[in-house]
């Protein structure tokens, strides 16, 4: 929790970074009983509260109230977990019980209360209770079991001091420790700090993440076709795996072989691993448009918020793209990063900014392209960087200058990715190559009489000609 600092302290951010953990087969065994214990204690607290809703009885969501109910239970009740792991779960449940509250009193009916089982919970530790020396953690376990001690696969970013907790999860059945530590804002020179009063206005979209508009008419659009790419990509891969395992699918009720249970586990990798990509490069992108916004002094940012449109049913198409866009994940990273270098973030709706003029802020058909031209005034642009310029004046910024092509920085996201360049070749495309050309006195000559039957190519192509499939991606 953060803790109440004395005025004129220092401001502070909290970050998180995730690592690896290279352990033995007994440390990861004993790893995994950390998390199904922690499961186990998800679980008794929902048979509680369900004992107590059949006996028409308030339920227990209160911290304190579960903590009491845990004392009572005894030491050594779930295994090697301690006390503050136990806890940490304790916390996560009545966390997520009284926001699920909050929004039934707004009015959301759609909200739920927490009611599934889980078989592995994540458990925290906070500091004073774990030791951490270089890549080697001590966990706390159960009073009278040995000691846990584990080595994280790379050097923490943050020093010893400022970490506040870990906590322990499992990814694809993958072994994680999220650090979170106690970073300070970014102090400026006098000259250099951000201005509060200069705002940009960042629109977001699937095939530019990102579109900044600043005062002062500099423009930045971070593309995204990399990511998309990958998106589709890994669906393809995905359709055609489960394509080709469908008649080995164990039918309703039967249970799985061992290579269905293969299936299931190289599936889960590859989803662990499409995630991860994804989400380091719009970290990438967001990286990008902060570092833009302090070398244009920019103090404040108002960015366009369209999750109001995400719930409407759009077609089978467009609703694949909305759940890969990921638009949450995109505001955590812009403002996690925002915080930390003293940039103020604010949510602006967004609706009606990329077809409306700047200019003669008058509505005008919403265009099916990339460039938007007004008809009344005349004036033209980038559509997506239209929208962030009437974002930012919908949130006091003024009006911004946008002309095609002038002052447009290009950047990209997903370096990283497969496929992006030609040295980096993705496993999951085939790659053809040209054939060599044959020396002309090689082959063996048509016999006299005889007629070459010609080489048909596909879909019409010329004999000879080489249809890329693995091409560029941007």
């Amino acid at each position: 929790m953060p803790r109440k600092r004395a005025p004129g302290s220092a401001r502070v951010v909290y970050r998180t970074a995730r690592c690896g953990l290279r352990v033995t087969g007994g440390q990861r065994r004993r790893l995994f009983g950390l998390l199904w214990s922690a499961g186990d204690v998800w679980c008794c607290v929902l048979e509680l509260n369900a004992w107590r809703r059949c006996r028409q009885d308030a339920p227990l969501a209160g911290y304190q109230e579960l903590c009491r109910e845990l004392a009572a239970s005894g030491p050594g009740t779930f295994g090697e977990l301690d006390t503050t792991g136990a806890r940490s779960v304790l916390r996560r449940y009545s966390d997520a019980w009284f926001a699920a509250a909050k929004r039934r009193k707004q009015g959301d009916k759609a909200a739920r209360f927490p009611r599934r089982r889980r078989a592995l919970v994540p458990v925290r530790w906070y500091a004073g209770t774990f030791a951490l020396e270089g890549q080697v953690v001590r966990l706390p376990v159960a009073r009278g079991c040995p000691p846990l001690v584990v080595r994280l696969d790379r050097d923490l970013p943050y020093p010893p001091e400022q970490i506040r907790c870990i906590t322990l999860l499992c990814e694809a059945a993958r072994l994680y420790m999220d650090v979170t530590a106690e970073v300070p804002v970014t102090i400026y020179p006098e000259e250099e700090e951000p201005d509060r009063r200069r705002i940009a206005g960042v629109d977001l979209g699937v095939i530019h993440p990102y579109a900044a508009a600043g005062p002062d008419g500099q423009m930045l659009l971070v593309s995204g076709r990399a990511i998309r790419a990958e998106c589709r990509q890994h669906l393809r891969d995905c359709a055609a795996r489960a394509a080709a395992m469908a008649r080995r699918a164990p039918k309703p009720g039967q249970r799985g072989s061992r290579r269905w249970r293969a299936y299931r586990r190289r599936h889960r990798a590859v989803q662990a691993r499409h995630r991860r990509r994804v989400r380091q490069a719009q970290h990438e992108a967001a990286k990008t448009v902060i570092g833009w916004a302090i070398r244009q002094k920019i103090g404040a940012l108002a960015v366009g918020d369209p999750r109001g449109v995400l719930g409407l049913d759009a077609g089978r198409r467009h609703n694949q793209r909305v759940r890969a866009w990921r638009v949450g994940h995109l505001i955590a990273a812009l403002r996690d990063k925002a915080e930390a270098a003293g940039i103020a973030v604010t949510l602006i709706d967004e609706r009606g900014t990329s077809s409306t003029c700047p200019w003669c802020a008058r509505r005008v058909p919403k265009p099916a392209g990339r460039v938007f031209a007004c008809l009344h005034c005349g004036q033209s642009g980038h559509r997506d960087l239209i929208a962030a310029a009437n974002i930012a004046a919908r949130a006091g910024g003024g009006t911004i200058p946008v002309v095609a092509m002038a002052g447009i920085t290009h950047r990209r996201a997903g370096a990283h990715l497969p496929g992006v360049s030609p040295a980096r070749r993705d496993p999951r495309r085939r790659h053809t190559s040209r054939p060599a050309p044959r020396s002309p006195g090689r082959h063996r000559p048509a016999p006299p009489g005889t007629r070459r039957a010609r080489s048909r190519s596909p879909r019409g192509e010329e004999p000879g000609m080489h249809r890329c499939i693995y091409g560029q991606v941007h």
